[in-house]
């Protein structure tokens, strides 16, 4: 027990030192649903802030020390991501268009890091996330304009993943990551229809969420780090 608690202790301290922003965003994450105990998220600015910054702080963990090359485009999806965490307390459809620009960049940069020679499977489960995703998402709503609509946003959704599990970046980091996402949105659009009375639902959508963009964030921001797509003169991590 003490050794676990050492290095929990030390962990804790590496993260402080090294990642201050990265620990930031996990308490921020971690703890956001504590607040729909205390705080009213509908007009409630701590609790809106509080939402955003869990994945917001990750921006400067994507440009600490690195404020060149691909660390930007990583840091404008997650601007994106966090400025959907937002909105989309204010009007789904605005929330849905600002993920859906975080998307639009992570295709081009999961395509400007795309795997050479895929295997057999891998190029399986890219389709069958691409294809079964807008088809999962259209029949979950109640209504078919709601079904319209969800299905659109979710053949932008399912490309990002798709293209993030083709993508040379960690499959099990960036690729399950990515797909983390789209379990939660899928899990959003459920609420609307079978889910609609769900207790359980909504703390199930944001862990999901959350720690399904950390590990793309970590993933990718590791990776570009070993490859060496860091400014001339600066420190790698």
């Amino acid at each position: 027990m003490t050794t676990h608690i050492s290095w929990g202790k030390n962990l804790g301290q590496d993260l402080a030192h090294k990642r201050p922003w990265l620990l930031a965003s996990l308490v921020a994450g971690i703890s956001f649903p504590a607040t729909w105990l205390f705080l009213p998220l509908e007009g409630g600015l701590i609790a809106l802030v509080w939402k955003m910054a869990a994945v917001g702080l990750l921006v400067p963990f994507a440009l600490h020390r690195h404020h060149v090359g691909e660390f930007v485009p990583l840091a404008v999806i997650l601007s994106f991501y966090a400025l959907g965490d937002g909105l989309i307390e204010f009007s789904m459809v605005a929330g849905a268009l600002a993920f859906a620009a975080g998307h639009l960049v992570a295709i081009w940069l999961y395509f400007r890091h795309r795997r050479v020679a895929p295997t057999f499977s891998q190029k399986l489960l890219a389709i069958a996330i691409f294809l079964l995703t807008p088809v999962i998402a259209y029949g979950l709503p109640p209504t078919t304009d709601e079904a319209v609509q969800v299905a659109a946003y979710s053949v932008i959704l399912a490309a990002m993943a798709a293209m993030a599990w083709s993508s040379n970046f960690p499959r099990y980091r960036v690729g399950f990551g990515a797909v983390l996402f789209v379990i939660s949105d899928l899990l959003i659009f459920a609420e609307l229809g079978p889910l609609a009375n769900s207790k359980v639902s909504g703390i199930a959508i944001w862990y999901l969420y959350y720690f399904g963009v950390l590990m793309i964030a970590v993933g990718v921001a590791q990776t570009l780090v070993k490859r060496g797509h860091y400014a001339a003169g600066e420190e790698r991590d």
